[in-house]
């Protein structure tokens, strides 16, 4: 890892990144160019998608949750985790609390009235949440950059990790320019003796119509090697399959546990989501122990069942002989000893056609 002096804000809009090797003609780019024979989604899916979804793509009823508090975070042992919903994490590390890509927010969207609603609530309420010893930002989509939540937060957050063009937005929001620090791929930070890398992902940018890719999207390691026992633990963020797990599992494998994107896949866009079995194959190309999906059963953001990414990933985890958490939101998961949870979200789906799990993934 590379730890670097903070790059000068607001640069994308005086001149950009041009000593970023993923920046080119003022957008950033993936390290393979999309396929020319990839599927892409035409005018009657996305038709579909915004105007004639599944009714199995949302819950029926509500999705059971463990409340969390203040007093119970305050109680909570070193090396907890906890699920507060798609990619949104709390993690106690080094005597700290670290959140990843926090959405509070009732939509994952511009508009406070229309786009992707909860199934949930969060476990917690923002303002009962610690201060923050950091946050982790995967990318600057809604579903994982909420601009209301940034705001809340950041008055209780000690630093903010992110990725180039998105410390520019946090800025912009009135986040203190000395709190943000912003890395390129295979660059880093150290804090409090823990290691954050920025490390490559296959997937997009933007928050508008004339902003796609003005702003850098990665995944995360998350390293704690001066404990007595070592950790490391991967944060997916969003992207389709591609061989760079397995790059960075040469580099900082073999993980602990894997927080891996397992929803929003569709035949049409697997260039930018992973499919189950590729999320599974990724988990073994980074040398992953357990798994535990992500980016799952809080929002409506495809055609699949919200319950499909649950029920595909632990077949094929049984398949293949692999350890997959399945936390309800708001359980503790022990980050040295990780346990299986139950298959909750099985309780909420409805009888008949929907009983029976829904096969997207591909081999």
């Amino acid at each position: 890892m590379r730890t670097v002096t903070q790059p000068s804000l607001f640069q994308a809009a005086i001149g950009g990144y041009p000593d970023s090797p993923q920046y080119a003609g003022g957008r950033f780019r993936n390290t393979h160019p999309r396929p020319a024979n990839s599927p892409t989604p035409d005018a009657r899916t996305l038709w579909n998608f915004f105007f004639n979804k599944p009714p199995d793509t949302e819950p029926g009823q509500a999705l059971p949750v463990l409340p969390l508090n203040a007093a119970t975070l305050e109680a909570a042992p070193e090396r907890s985790l906890y699920r507060l919903g798609h990619s949104t994490l709390l993690m106690k590390l080094r005597g700290g609390w670290w959140l990843t890509d926090p959405v509070f927010s009732e939509r994952a969207s511009p508009l406070p009235f229309a786009g992707p609603k909860r199934f949930h609530a969060p476990p917690i309420a923002l303002d009962e949440l610690p201060p923050l010893r950091g946050v982790l930002l995967s990318h600057d989509h809604y579903d994982h950059l909420d601009r209301a939540t940034i705001r809340a937060l950041a008055p209780k957050v000690g630093i903010f990790l992110c990725t180039l063009g998105v410390g520019d937005r946090l800025a912009a929001w009135g986040v203190p320019a000395d709190r943000i620090v912003q890395h390129d791929w295979w660059q880093g930070s150290e804090v409090d003796g823990l290691r954050f890398t920025a490390t490559p992902a296959q997937h997009f940018s933007g928050r508008g119509l004339r902003d796609g890719n003005r702003t850098l999207w990665a995944s995360w390691v998350i390293e704690d090697l001066q404990g007595e026992r070592p950790l490391r633990v991967f944060f997916s963020g969003d992207g389709g399959y591609f061989d760079g797990f397995a790059e960075i599992g040469r580099r900082f494998g073999p993980f602990d546990l894997t927080l891996m994107e397992t929803g929003a896949y569709d035949p049409h866009w697997p260039y930018v989501h992973m499919h189950p079995a590729q999320t599974i194959q990724a988990h073994q190309d980074l040398g992953g122990r357990w798994l535990l999906p992500i980016h799952n059963g809080t929002f409506n953001l495809a055609m699949h069942a919200w319950w499909d990414p649950f029920e595909q990933i632990l077949g094929l985890g049984r398949q293949h002989g692999i350890a997959i958490a399945t936390p309800m939101m708001g359980e503790r998961l022990d980050l040295d000893a990780p346990h299986a949870g139950t298959p909750w979200w099985r309780a909420c789906v409805q009888t008949g056609n929907a009983t029976q799990p829904m096969r997207h993934a591909q081999s």
